[in-house]
């Protein structure tokens, strides 16, 4: 059977190893979506492969494409090899952690602006921007690709754009006065922070300046929601959650 040279841009979200020396990476593309690609040899000490054949490489991968199965990896013209990231490891626990979220993701629905999402994101984070924000941006945009975004242009319950006391998970995003019980508050600059960290642009952001208690309060909110209303579970999230202990 005849199979077409491709080059397409992706990120590899995840490898596993395969016989003696190759790997099946799972790699997200802009052109097909999540596809698996044969690196053959790349585990060897001498093979071409094997510097791109892993986690966190973004590049133009040359493959030869097939459609409902395997495609075979020619070779990679690296964009990003995210080596401040790797090198890093708070920085890599919360990278894994969005691979594995997006790649979950993925397989639901897919669209290119998840893709640049992705990429985005992890730049950011290699140029030395705080990981937490931009972890709670992607997660926040990508409930919308999952059809479940919360309520944060105006009250879950009534409408009302007035008036927001709180975020509720429970509730399904804001909370005005009239329609609170007794869900616990949270401040004024998180209601404000969590509507800015959907609208942003990553790609243009300059400066992350977020409190450590609005991080804390948005980071408890999006857990809460995720648990509540997408039925994803990502084991790497409780990595994340000891690295922090470690390094408080």
């Amino acid at each position: 059977m005849f199979l077409k040279i491709e080059s397409i841009e992706g990120i590899v979200l995840s490898e596993i190893n395969y016989s003696e020396s190759s790997k099946i990476l799972n790699v997200y593309t802009k052109e097909h979506g999540l596809i698996g690609i044969m690196s053959k040899g790349c585990r060897s000490m001498k093979s071409k492969l094997r510097g791109v054949s892993r986690k966190l490489i973004h590049g133009t991968f040359h493959i030869y494409y097939k459609e409902n199965g395997l495609s075979t990896l020619i070779g990679v013209d690296v964009l990003h090899s995210f080596s401040n990231i790797v090198m890093d490891l708070e920085k890599i626990s919360y990278a894994s952690f969005l691979l594995d979220l997006v790649h979950q993701v993925v397989k639901q629905t897919d669209s290119e602006e998840i893709f640049d999402l992705l990429r985005d994101v992890l730049i950011k984070i290699e140029e030395g921007y705080p990981p937490l924000p931009l972890t709670n941006i992607l997660e926040l945009k990508l409930l919308d690709y999952l059809g479940v975004m919360p309520s944060i242009d105006e009250c879950a319950l009534c409408g009302s754009t007035k008036a927001i006391v709180t975020l509720s998970p429970d509730q399904g995003g804001y909370i005005c006065k009239n329609c609170y019980q007794n869900e616990p508050l949270v401040s004024d600059k998180t209601i404000q922070m969590i509507r800015m960290l959907y609208y942003v642009d990553v790609s243009s952001i300059t400066k992350l300046e977020i409190s450590d208690e609005v991080l804390k309060e948005i980071n408890h909110f999006l857990d809460d929601y995720y648990d509540r209303f997408t039925g994803l579970y990502i084991k790497s999230k409780d990595f994340i959650k000891k690295v922090n202990q470690l390094t408080a």
